[in-house]
C-alpha cells in the first residue's frame, strides 16, 4: 500500500505538489464545494493541506509509522466517500480528525484483542534500526538539529506511555493546538471532561519525562 508521505492519495500536479500561487490558500470549506462541484484538484488540496499534520496525529496516537499512514489513508479514502455529508457549519478538520481518530481507537482496540498484531509493532520497533538524522537545512549546526531530533523521539515515545484517553487530548492541544471545542467533539465527550482528561494527561506526561531530561 503507497504511503501518504511518499506520494499524496490525490494530487494537482505529477510530483504531487500544488502549483505556486501568490493568491491566499482557498478555505477547506471552498475547496469541498469545489470538489462536490466537479473540481477534480479540489479533493488532493485538502489532502496535501492536511495528510502531514495528521499523520503526526495519528502516529502518535498507535506508535507505529506504518500503520499510521495506512490508518491517514484509510481516513482521507473514507472522507472522499462521504464528502457529500459533509455538513458546512461544522470545522473541515475537525471532522477530518474525528475520522481519524476513531480509526486510530479502533487499531488499538483491535490490538487489545489480538496479542499477536501487539508483539509483532513491539518486535518490529526492537529491530528496527533507529533513522538517520535530517540535515534538511544546511544553516543549522548539526549538533542542534540531532538534540531535536532526540527530543521529537523522547516526547513521541513519552505521549505512547499516556493512557489512551489521556493521550488524545495531549496530543489534540498540545501539538496539534486544536481548542477543547474541537477535541471535545473529536474525543466524543464534553468540554469539562477534556480539561479533566488534559490535566491529568500533563501531569501524568511530567512525571514521565522529567527523569529522561537529567
Amino acid at each position: 500500500m503507497a504511503t501518504l508521505t511518499h506520494r499524496p492519495i490525490w494530487s494537482d500536479s505529477e510530483d504531487g505538489l500544488p502549483a505556486r500561487s501568490t493568491q491566499r490558500p482557498p478555505e477547506s470549506s471552498a475547496l469541498v464545494a469545489a470538489h462536490l462541484a466537479g473540481d477534480p484538484h479540489a479533493f488532493g488540496q485538502l489532502v496535501l493541506r492536511y495528510q502531514t499534520r495528521l499523520l503526526n496525529f495519528v502516529y502518535r496516537m498507535v506508535g507505529d509509522r506504518e500503520r499510521a499512514e495506512d490508518l491517514v489513508q484509510e481516513a482521507f479514502i473514507r472522507v472522499h466517500r462521504h464528502l457529500h455529508r459533509y455538513d458546512p457549519s461544522r470545522k473541515f478538520s475537525t471532522w477530518l480528525y474525528t475520522i481519524a481518530s476513531n480509526l486510530a481507537k479502533n487499531e488499538l482496540r483491535n490490538r487489545r484483542r489480538s496479542p499477536l498484531v501487539f508483539f509483532q509493532v513491539i518486535r518490529q520497533r526492537w529491530q528496527g534500526d533507529r533513522r538517520p538524522v535530517d540535515f534538511e537545512d544546511s544553516s543549522t549546526r548539526p549538533d542542534r538539529v540531532y538534540a531535536a531530533h532526540q527530543l521529537r523521539e523522547l516526547v513521541d515515545e513519552t505521549v505512547g506511555r499516556l493512557a489512551q484517553h489521556h493521550r488524545e487530548v495531549f496530543v489534540l492541544r498540545e501539538l496539534e493546538g486544536k481548542s477543547y471545542e474541537e477535541i471535545a467533539e473529536i474525543a466524543g465527550c464534553n468540554i469539562g471532561t477534556v480539561k479533566s482528561r488534559l490535566n491529568r494527561a500533563r501531569q501524568s506526561f511530567a512525571e514521565l519525562i522529567a527523569p529522561r531530561l537529567d
